[in-house]
This record gives C-alpha cells, structure tokens and sequence, in this order.
C-alpha cells in the first residue's frame, strides 16, 4: 500500500482540514445575508422623536460607536449642524434619516449657483450615492437672532440656490431646503393665537414662507421653555414648563387651555405664520431640551428637572399627540442634545445639555437607554478574516488546479467582503452580537 500511494498523483491525498480561520471567515461570509435582513429591523419600531448629533467637543465617541448608541435608543432622525462625511458614512444602511446643515460662515457664498452645485457634489452627492438618507439641509442655523444683516439678506437667496441645484441633480423633491430659527424671531408669543414675528424679520419672512409654502419645506424653530423659566422663575411655573400636571393657561380670543409652554410656543408660530398668510407650512421643533447643570445664575439646571422634561416630552410625541391649536397633527420635535459637549462657550449650561456623557452613560433618566460599544481597535475576528483573506490571496497564486483556483477565488472574494465589513464598522456587521466596532 505504501508503494502504491507513493506512485500516485499528490492530488489524490486527502484533503487536509480546513484551519479554524478559514472556517470563521466564512462563518463571517455567510453570516452577511442574516445582517442584510436583520439591519432593517432597527427602523421598524423606531421612535418618532429625533436628536440633535452636535460635535463641539474633543472627547466625543467615533460615528461607528455612536451609530450603535442611536440605533439601540431606536433613534431614526439625526440634525446635524454640517455634512460630516465620517458621520454619513458610519451610518450607511442603517435607515436612519439625517438633517445636514450649511454653516453660517458658508451661506452667502451658496447665492452663487456655481457654488451651491459644488457643495452638493462634495458633501451631499457621494453619500445619496451609497445609500445614505439625507431628507433636508439647513442653511444657516438662527441668522435673524444676531445683527447681521448681510447674512440675513443672503438666507432666502443661498436657498432658492440650493433649491435650484438639487432639481438639477434629480433630487428635488427628495431633499428639501429650509433654516432653523430662534424662538428670538417672535415678536409676539402669548397668547399662542396673538403670536407675530418681529418686526425687523418681516421683509425676510414673507418671501421665506412662500418659498417653505412652494417647496413643501418645514419652518424649524428651535424651542426652550427652560429659557422662560430661568429668566423668571418666580412667574413661570416649573410644572407647566416641565410637562407636569397644572392648571395650565387659557388663551383669551380662542378658549384653548395650555398644559405646558412648549405647545404654546408651536402654536404661537403657527399663529405668526398664518397671519402672514400661509396656513399649509409645517412647524417642527428643531431643537428644545433643558440642561442637566448650570451656574448659580441658572435656576433649575438639575439632571432632576432635565429627566422630566425629556421623559414627559418623548410620552407625548410617542402619542402622536397635537398642540391644542392643531389636535390632529403630531409635533415633530428633536431633542438637543446627543452628548455633553465640553467645548460649546457661554454659560455652564451650554456645555450640559446631552442625553449622554462622552462615554456613553446617561446624564440622566430620560426614558430611553441606549447602549454604547466598548471601544476596540481592531477585533480578534477581524484579525482573523484579514489572515484568511490573506493565505487565500496566496493559495490561488500558487494552486496550480483550475477547480481549486475556482474555489479559492470565491472564497478571496467572501473573505475580501468580511474583512471589509469588519474593519470600516459597516452597519452591516454592527448588528451582530459580537459588536465588532472600530475606535
């Protein structure tokens, strides 16, 4: 028998067993079907709030990380304040949709249409192009709060210019154009039914609206009760800023009784808007939260406080409950802010309105958990995917068989796939249990 082994063709041994790395690449290979399925179910049950993802800060988690916080807080609406590339691409097939932002600095260069087309294919573009969900971009963010008049004189123009671009990239209709206010934009809010726009804003806002009214734009308003509060803490009353049970306040010309102050706030803008002659312009919440910690002069500031206006807040969106001026229509609201950023100036406050601290524990109880991955730079799995991928790379050199070659450059290609997946964090693999996530 031995001779006769000898004389025969190497070929016919049998085949030696497959190294534990080959089978867990494939094992990795096999189990991307499994995530394509299982990744759409995080949108699913989603909540209807959104958060602002703010970034003004030097010890913040990578977007990988932060792309597995907001999908386990069941978290489906991201307002970014720029395009960060890192972030659009950490959440890639994730479902999640985004608000992208236009800075202050950059609007009067977008009147120009040259250079509105060149922001879009930059920053916007790419992205749409790998599947990111991107349904509207601010330019500016609360330009009619400040002084500045140049800048606001370029907003309507930077976005009709926006506008104009994207119907020529195809996506009008997709993304839609808008910008965030500050409650400051209100001459008048109470009563809610008497609420008028400043008069200094007004030669901005009657063309603004009819371009919100002509696009199908929202009006965003950046809403904090707690600045009512702690300007007068003696006369607003803490429960009715904070959702809490109260007699509420009545609005004199229509009967409507107000539990809270955000509502009225809403309906206030809405009031303004319709006096201006629109009444088919939606309002959304852009931002409203309340700070966890502020210095002696800013009453209220307590994780105590913050947790009940967030937590009453998020039971009433989550009811698809209406303002009392607008019962049937859902308040779109997004919470400010994702985490505590340490480099925001001004007062303490400022610096403590996140759900999260940089690490990814909760500031306070605010009705949602979500779950931060510990940080690794490159996993044992990964490790091991790479060297498969590797040793196959060499094996097809080198097999002289074309059945053989066949089967390893299958192989290559699935091990190539798995590695890739592992090493950028792609959604894909971010929802297998082994949390496989980047630094």
């Amino acid at each position: 028998m031995a001779a006769a082994w000898r004389g025969r063709p190497w070929r016919t041994a049998p085949p030696a067993p497959l190294p534990s790395k080959l089978i867990t690449a494939c094992f990795f290979a096999l189990l991307i079907p499994i995530l394509l399925i299982t990744e759409e179910v995080a949108v699913a049950d989603a909540l209807s709030i959104g958060v602002n993802y703010g970034q003004i800060a030097n010890n913040l988690p990578s977007p990988a990380r932060v792309s597995w916080l907001l999908r386990s807080m069941r978290i489906s609406k991201v307002k970014l304040y720029d395009a960060d590339p890192n972030v659009l691409r950490a959440f890639l097939g994730t479902g999640v949709e985004f608000v992208v932002g236009i800075g202050n600095e950059a609007v009067p260069a977008m009147v120009s249409p040259a250079a509105a087309q060149a922001w879009l294919q930059q920053h916007l573009v790419p992205h749409l192009r790998a599947g990111a969900r991107v349904t509207c971009v601010t330019v500016g963010n609360e330009v009619f709060k400040g002084n500045d008049t140049a800048l606001q004189a370029a907003v309507l123009p930077a976005m009709e210019s926006v506008h104009r671009a994207l119907g020529a990239l195809g996506l009008q209709g997709r993304v839609n154009v808008t910008t965030a206010h500050s409650l400051d934009i209100m001459g008048v809010s109470f009563p809610p039914s008497a609420g008028a726009f400043h008069p200094a804003a007004l030669p901005h806002l009657q063309p603004f609206l009819g371009f919100l009214s002509t696009t199908r734009a929202p009006f965003l308003i950046n809403c904090y009760p707690y600045f009512a509060y702690k300007d007068d803490p003696a006369r607003v009353p803490l429960e009715y800023v904070l959702f809490q049970p109260n007699a509420g306040v009545a609005d004199p010309h229509t009967g409507l009784r107000y539990d809270n102050m955000l509502y009225a706030q809403v309906d206030a803008v809405y009031a303004a808007i319709q006096a201006l002659g629109h009444t088919d312009v939606e309002v959304v919440v852009s931002e409203t939260g309340w700070p966890s910690r502020g210095d002696p002069d800013e009453p209220g500031a307590t994780p105590e406080n913050a947790g009940t206006y967030i937590r009453n807040l998020l039971q009433r969106i989550e009811a698809k409950q209406g303002t009392p001026l607008r019962p049937a229509a859902p308040v779109g609201v997004y919470v400010f802010a994702l985490f505590n950023e340490n480099l925001k100036p001004g007062p303490a406050s400022e610096r403590n309105y996140g759900l999260f601290y940089p690490d990814g524990s909760p500031v306070y109880n605010a009705g949602v958990h979500g779950y931060l991955p510990p940080m690794l730079v490159v996993s044992n799995a990964a490790q091991q995917v790479v060297a498969s991928h590797c040793l196959a790379l060499f094996l097809h050199v080198s097999c002289k068989i074309s059945t053989c070659r066949a089967w390893i450059g299958w192989f290559w290609i699935a091990t190539a796939l798995a590695a890739y997946l592992l090493l950028t964090a792609s959604p894909l693999c971010r929802r297998c249990r082994h949390r496989i996530v980047p630094a």
